[in-house]
Protein backbone atom coordinates (compact mmCIF):
# COMPACT_ATOMS: atom_id res chain seq x y z
CA UNK A 1 0.00 0.00 0.00
CA UNK A 2 1.43 3.35 -0.98
CA UNK A 3 1.66 6.26 1.42
CA UNK A 4 -0.76 8.26 -0.74
CA UNK A 5 -3.34 5.50 -0.61
CA UNK A 6 -3.03 5.22 3.20
CA UNK A 7 -3.71 8.97 3.42
CA UNK A 8 -6.82 8.64 1.27
CA UNK A 9 -8.18 5.76 3.35
CA UNK A 10 -7.54 7.67 6.57
CA UNK A 11 -9.34 10.73 5.23
CA UNK A 12 -12.32 8.60 4.17
CA UNK A 13 -12.49 7.05 7.63
CA UNK A 14 -12.47 10.44 9.31
CA UNK A 15 -15.08 12.03 7.00
CA UNK A 16 -18.17 10.81 8.91
CA UNK A 17 -16.64 12.14 12.14
CA UNK A 18 -16.44 15.61 10.57
CA UNK A 19 -20.19 15.89 9.91
CA UNK A 20 -21.22 17.03 13.41
CA UNK A 21 -18.54 19.73 13.28
CA UNK A 22 -19.90 20.88 9.93
CA UNK A 23 -23.42 21.06 11.35
CA UNK A 24 -22.20 23.11 14.31
CA UNK A 25 -20.20 25.55 12.19
CA UNK A 26 -22.80 25.94 9.43
CA UNK A 27 -23.76 28.59 8.59
CA UNK A 28 -20.78 30.86 9.08
CA UNK A 29 -21.82 33.40 6.44
CA UNK A 30 -24.98 34.51 4.60
CA UNK A 31 -26.99 31.96 2.64
CA UNK A 32 -28.27 32.51 -0.88
CA UNK A 33 -31.88 31.30 -1.31
CA UNK A 34 -32.73 31.07 -5.00
CA UNK A 35 -36.34 31.58 -6.11
CA UNK A 36 -37.27 30.35 -9.61
CA UNK A 37 -39.98 32.98 -9.97
CA UNK A 38 -40.17 36.76 -10.13
CA UNK A 39 -40.77 38.88 -7.06
CA UNK A 40 -44.31 39.44 -5.86
CA UNK A 41 -46.05 36.11 -6.48
CA UNK A 42 -47.11 33.51 -3.93
CA UNK A 43 -43.88 31.52 -4.35
CA UNK A 44 -41.78 34.63 -3.74
CA UNK A 45 -43.86 35.57 -0.71
CA UNK A 46 -43.30 32.15 0.85
CA UNK A 47 -39.60 32.20 -0.03
CA UNK A 48 -39.13 35.52 1.75
CA UNK A 49 -41.20 34.50 4.78
CA UNK A 50 -39.12 31.34 5.16
CA UNK A 51 -35.92 33.30 4.58
CA UNK A 52 -36.75 35.74 7.35
CA UNK A 53 -37.60 32.94 9.79
CA UNK A 54 -34.48 30.94 8.96
CA UNK A 55 -32.29 34.03 9.34
CA UNK A 56 -33.41 34.28 12.95
CA UNK A 57 -32.93 30.58 13.63
CA UNK A 58 -29.56 30.24 11.91
CA UNK A 59 -28.00 33.53 12.97
CA UNK A 60 -27.06 34.46 9.41
CA UNK A 61 -28.79 36.47 6.69
CA UNK A 62 -30.76 34.43 4.17
CA UNK A 63 -30.70 36.48 0.98
CA UNK A 64 -33.43 35.76 -1.58
CA UNK A 65 -32.25 35.86 -5.18
CA UNK A 66 -34.96 35.78 -7.88
CA UNK A 67 -33.89 33.92 -11.02
CA UNK A 68 -37.11 33.57 -13.05
CA UNK A 69 -37.48 32.20 -16.55
CA UNK A 70 -37.59 29.09 -18.73
CA UNK A 71 -40.12 27.31 -16.55
CA UNK A 72 -37.76 27.39 -13.51
CA UNK A 73 -34.89 25.84 -15.49
CA UNK A 74 -32.64 28.90 -15.10
CA UNK A 75 -32.81 28.75 -11.30
CA UNK A 76 -32.54 24.96 -11.24
CA UNK A 77 -29.42 24.96 -13.41
CA UNK A 78 -27.79 27.67 -11.32
CA UNK A 79 -28.42 25.79 -8.09
CA UNK A 80 -27.29 22.45 -9.49
CA UNK A 81 -23.87 23.92 -10.36
CA UNK A 82 -23.33 25.70 -7.02
CA UNK A 83 -20.72 24.55 -4.54
CA UNK A 84 -22.33 21.90 -2.29
CA UNK A 85 -21.48 23.63 0.98
CA UNK A 86 -24.95 24.65 2.18
CA UNK A 87 -24.66 28.29 1.16
CA UNK A 88 -26.81 28.01 -1.97
CA UNK A 89 -30.36 26.75 -1.45
CA UNK A 90 -33.02 26.35 -4.16
CA UNK A 91 -36.70 26.87 -3.36
CA UNK A 92 -37.67 24.44 -6.09
CA UNK A 93 -41.10 24.31 -7.70
CA UNK A 94 -43.24 21.68 -9.41
CA UNK A 95 -41.78 22.18 -12.93
CA UNK A 96 -38.49 20.65 -11.76
CA UNK A 97 -40.26 17.25 -11.68
CA UNK A 98 -42.19 17.89 -14.90
CA UNK A 99 -39.26 19.12 -16.97
CA UNK A 100 -37.49 15.83 -17.67
CA UNK A 101 -40.51 14.54 -19.61
CA UNK A 102 -40.78 17.77 -21.61
CA UNK A 103 -37.16 18.71 -22.31
CA UNK A 104 -34.78 15.93 -23.42
CA UNK A 105 -31.54 17.86 -22.91
CA UNK A 106 -31.74 19.41 -19.46
CA UNK A 107 -28.35 20.48 -18.03
CA UNK A 108 -29.23 18.87 -14.69
CA UNK A 109 -30.88 15.68 -13.43
CA UNK A 110 -33.65 16.11 -10.86
CA UNK A 111 -32.63 12.84 -9.17
CA UNK A 112 -28.83 13.17 -9.28
CA UNK A 113 -28.08 16.90 -9.19
CA UNK A 114 -29.87 17.82 -5.95
CA UNK A 115 -30.29 16.87 -2.31
CA UNK A 116 -33.98 17.19 -1.38
CA UNK A 117 -34.39 18.86 2.02
CA UNK A 118 -38.08 19.44 2.70
CA UNK A 119 -41.45 19.94 1.05
CA UNK A 120 -42.51 23.44 2.07
CA UNK A 121 -45.97 23.95 0.54
CA UNK A 122 -48.46 23.09 -2.15
CA UNK A 123 -50.58 25.47 -4.20
CA UNK A 124 -53.92 23.65 -4.52
CA UNK A 125 -55.67 23.82 -7.88
CA UNK A 126 -59.41 24.41 -7.91
CA UNK A 127 -61.70 23.55 -10.80
CA UNK A 128 -63.57 26.78 -11.54
CA UNK A 129 -66.43 27.29 -14.01
CA UNK A 130 -68.71 30.12 -15.07
CA UNK A 131 -71.51 30.57 -12.54
CA UNK A 132 -74.05 30.74 -15.38
CA UNK A 133 -73.11 27.30 -16.70
CA UNK A 134 -75.77 24.57 -16.40
CA UNK A 135 -73.59 22.28 -14.24
CA UNK A 136 -73.41 22.93 -10.50
CA UNK A 137 -71.36 19.93 -9.34
CA UNK A 138 -68.31 18.08 -10.60
CA UNK A 139 -70.43 15.04 -11.48
CA UNK A 140 -72.76 17.21 -13.58
CA UNK A 141 -69.77 18.84 -15.30
CA UNK A 142 -68.29 15.43 -16.13
CA UNK A 143 -71.62 14.21 -17.54
CA UNK A 144 -72.02 17.40 -19.56
CA UNK A 145 -68.56 17.02 -21.08
CA UNK A 146 -69.14 13.40 -21.95
CA UNK A 147 -72.35 14.33 -23.78
CA UNK A 148 -70.88 17.39 -25.51
CA UNK A 149 -69.62 16.51 -29.03
CA UNK A 150 -66.64 18.83 -28.53
CA UNK A 151 -65.93 17.66 -25.00
CA UNK A 152 -64.39 19.99 -22.43
CA UNK A 153 -62.56 23.25 -23.10
CA UNK A 154 -60.08 24.32 -20.44
CA UNK A 155 -57.94 27.41 -20.15
CA UNK A 156 -54.35 26.99 -18.94
CA UNK A 157 -51.74 29.56 -17.87
CA UNK A 158 -49.05 27.83 -19.92
CA UNK A 159 -48.09 24.64 -21.73
CA UNK A 160 -46.62 22.01 -19.43
CA UNK A 161 -47.77 23.80 -16.27
CA UNK A 162 -49.45 21.96 -13.38
CA UNK A 163 -52.89 23.41 -14.34
CA UNK A 164 -52.40 22.24 -17.94
CA UNK A 165 -51.38 18.71 -16.98
CA UNK A 166 -54.09 18.40 -14.32
CA UNK A 167 -56.71 19.43 -16.88
CA UNK A 168 -55.41 16.73 -19.25
CA UNK A 169 -55.58 14.24 -16.38
CA UNK A 170 -59.19 15.21 -15.63
CA UNK A 171 -60.32 14.95 -19.26
CA UNK A 172 -59.09 11.35 -19.41
CA UNK A 173 -60.37 10.42 -15.96
CA UNK A 174 -63.81 11.80 -16.83
CA UNK A 175 -63.96 9.59 -19.91
CA UNK A 176 -64.39 12.48 -22.29
CA UNK A 177 -62.36 14.43 -24.78
CA UNK A 178 -61.37 18.04 -24.85
CA UNK A 179 -59.00 20.87 -25.57
CA UNK A 180 -56.72 22.75 -23.19
CA UNK A 181 -56.12 26.24 -24.58
CA UNK A 182 -52.82 27.83 -23.58
CA UNK A 183 -52.67 31.44 -22.42
CA UNK A 184 -49.89 33.66 -21.13
CA UNK A 185 -50.81 33.43 -17.47
CA UNK A 186 -54.06 33.24 -15.51
CA UNK A 187 -55.49 36.65 -16.42
CA UNK A 188 -56.36 35.96 -20.09
CA UNK A 189 -57.77 32.53 -19.15
CA UNK A 190 -60.06 34.25 -16.65
CA UNK A 191 -61.18 36.71 -19.32
CA UNK A 192 -62.25 33.84 -21.58
CA UNK A 193 -63.92 31.94 -18.73
CA UNK A 194 -65.90 34.97 -17.57
CA UNK A 195 -67.00 35.56 -21.16
CA UNK A 196 -68.17 31.96 -21.48
CA UNK A 197 -65.76 31.10 -24.30
CA UNK A 198 -64.11 28.27 -22.34
CA UNK A 199 -65.72 25.85 -19.90
CA UNK A 200 -63.29 25.77 -17.01
CA UNK A 201 -59.86 26.46 -15.62
CA UNK A 202 -57.75 25.10 -12.78
CA UNK A 203 -56.46 27.86 -10.58
CA UNK A 204 -55.56 29.10 -7.11
CA UNK A 205 -58.59 29.88 -4.97
CA UNK A 206 -57.07 33.21 -3.94
CA UNK A 207 -57.21 34.28 -7.58
CA UNK A 208 -60.72 32.98 -8.14
CA UNK A 209 -62.31 34.18 -4.90
CA UNK A 210 -63.18 37.78 -5.92
CA UNK A 211 -65.11 36.39 -8.91
CA UNK A 212 -66.71 33.64 -6.80
CA UNK A 213 -67.84 36.17 -4.20
CA UNK A 214 -69.23 38.37 -6.98
CA UNK A 215 -71.34 35.44 -8.21
CA UNK A 216 -69.54 35.19 -11.55
CA UNK A 217 -67.58 31.95 -11.03
CA UNK A 218 -68.27 28.68 -9.22
CA UNK A 219 -65.77 26.30 -7.56
CA UNK A 220 -66.54 22.65 -8.28
CA UNK A 221 -63.59 20.75 -6.79
CA UNK A 222 -60.00 20.82 -5.56
CA UNK A 223 -57.34 18.53 -7.08
CA UNK A 224 -55.87 17.52 -3.70
CA UNK A 225 -55.69 14.14 -1.98
CA UNK A 226 -57.91 15.62 0.77
CA UNK A 227 -59.90 18.82 1.25
CA UNK A 228 -57.81 21.88 1.92
CA UNK A 229 -58.21 24.37 4.78
CA UNK A 230 -57.80 27.12 2.20
CA UNK A 231 -61.36 26.41 0.96
CA UNK A 232 -62.85 23.40 2.77
CA UNK A 233 -66.18 23.70 0.95
CA UNK A 234 -64.57 22.35 -2.22
CA UNK A 235 -64.75 18.54 -2.49
CA UNK A 236 -61.87 16.56 -3.91
CA UNK A 237 -62.25 15.11 -7.40
CA UNK A 238 -62.62 11.67 -5.83
CA UNK A 239 -65.46 12.93 -3.63
CA UNK A 240 -67.05 14.48 -6.71
CA UNK A 241 -67.09 11.18 -8.58
CA UNK A 242 -63.93 11.51 -10.70
CA UNK A 243 -61.18 9.67 -8.79
CA UNK A 244 -57.51 9.75 -9.74
CA UNK A 245 -57.23 13.49 -10.37
CA UNK A 246 -54.55 14.92 -8.08
CA UNK A 247 -52.38 17.79 -9.23
CA UNK A 248 -51.09 21.01 -7.75
CA UNK A 249 -48.21 23.41 -7.71
CA UNK A 250 -45.64 22.67 -5.03
CA UNK A 251 -42.47 24.06 -3.50
CA UNK A 252 -39.59 22.65 -1.52
CA UNK A 253 -36.01 23.32 -0.50
CA UNK A 254 -33.20 21.55 -2.34
CA UNK A 255 -29.40 21.73 -2.08
CA UNK A 256 -26.75 20.84 -4.66
CA UNK A 257 -25.84 17.14 -4.71
CA UNK A 258 -22.99 16.36 -2.37
CA UNK A 259 -23.98 18.80 0.37
CA UNK A 260 -23.03 17.25 3.75
CA UNK A 261 -25.82 15.22 5.32
CA UNK A 262 -25.53 17.18 8.57
CA UNK A 263 -26.30 20.43 6.73
CA UNK A 264 -29.32 18.83 5.02
CA UNK A 265 -30.56 17.62 8.41
CA UNK A 266 -30.08 21.01 10.09
CA UNK A 267 -31.87 22.89 7.33
CA UNK A 268 -34.69 20.36 7.44
CA UNK A 269 -35.08 20.78 11.20
CA UNK A 270 -35.14 24.57 11.07
CA UNK A 271 -37.57 24.67 8.14
CA UNK A 272 -39.95 22.27 9.89
CA UNK A 273 -39.88 24.74 12.78
CA UNK A 274 -40.82 27.51 10.34
CA UNK A 275 -43.69 25.48 8.94
CA UNK A 276 -45.02 24.89 12.46
CA UNK A 277 -44.95 28.61 13.25
CA UNK A 278 -48.48 30.15 13.30
CA UNK A 279 -47.38 33.44 11.75
CA UNK A 280 -45.58 31.68 8.88
CA UNK A 281 -48.71 29.60 8.30
CA UNK A 282 -50.96 32.67 8.33
CA UNK A 283 -48.84 34.43 5.72
CA UNK A 284 -48.61 31.33 3.54
CA UNK A 285 -52.34 30.70 3.58
CA UNK A 286 -53.01 34.35 2.76
CA UNK A 287 -50.92 33.75 -0.38
CA UNK A 288 -53.01 30.68 -1.28
CA UNK A 289 -50.49 28.09 -0.10
CA UNK A 290 -50.92 25.04 2.11
CA UNK A 291 -47.83 24.26 4.21
CA UNK A 292 -46.42 20.73 4.37
CA UNK A 293 -43.08 19.82 6.01
CA UNK A 294 -41.60 16.37 6.57
CA UNK A 295 -38.28 14.59 6.10
CA UNK A 296 -35.74 14.67 3.24
CA UNK A 297 -36.61 11.04 2.42
CA UNK A 298 -40.31 11.88 2.16
CA UNK A 299 -39.58 14.80 -0.14
CA UNK A 300 -37.33 12.67 -2.34
CA UNK A 301 -40.05 10.03 -2.68
CA UNK A 302 -42.62 12.74 -3.47
CA UNK A 303 -40.46 14.22 -6.25
CA UNK A 304 -39.96 10.76 -7.76
CA UNK A 305 -43.70 10.08 -7.68
CA UNK A 306 -44.45 13.46 -9.28
CA UNK A 307 -41.92 12.85 -12.07
CA UNK A 308 -43.47 9.45 -12.87
CA UNK A 309 -47.05 10.74 -12.74
CA UNK A 310 -46.54 13.70 -15.02
CA UNK A 311 -44.41 11.73 -17.48
CA UNK A 312 -47.37 9.38 -17.94
CA UNK A 313 -49.78 12.29 -18.48
CA UNK A 314 -47.42 14.00 -20.94
CA UNK A 315 -47.03 10.80 -22.93
CA UNK A 316 -50.79 10.03 -22.94
CA UNK A 317 -51.67 13.55 -24.08
CA UNK A 318 -48.73 13.74 -26.51
CA UNK A 319 -47.73 17.12 -25.08
CA UNK A 320 -44.90 18.93 -26.82
CA UNK A 321 -43.44 22.27 -25.82
CA UNK A 322 -40.79 24.52 -27.27
CA UNK A 323 -37.42 24.10 -25.55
Amino acid sequence: MSFTRRQLLAAAALAPMALPAIAQSWPARPIRLISPYAAGGSSDILTRVLGDFLSGRLGQAVVVENRPGAGTRIANDLASKATPDGYTVLHAAAPIAIGEALYPNLPYDVRKSFEPVISTAIAPLFLVVNANAPYKTLAEFAQWGQANPNGFTFGSPGAGSAPHLTAEMFIRAAGGKGLVAQFQGDAPAYTELLAGRIDATLTAVSTAMPHVQAGKLRVLAVANEARTPLYPAAPTFAEGGVPGVVGYGWYGLMLPAGTPAAVVARLNTETNAAIADPEVRRKAEAAGLQLRGGSPAEFRAFIEAEARKWAQVIKAANIKVES
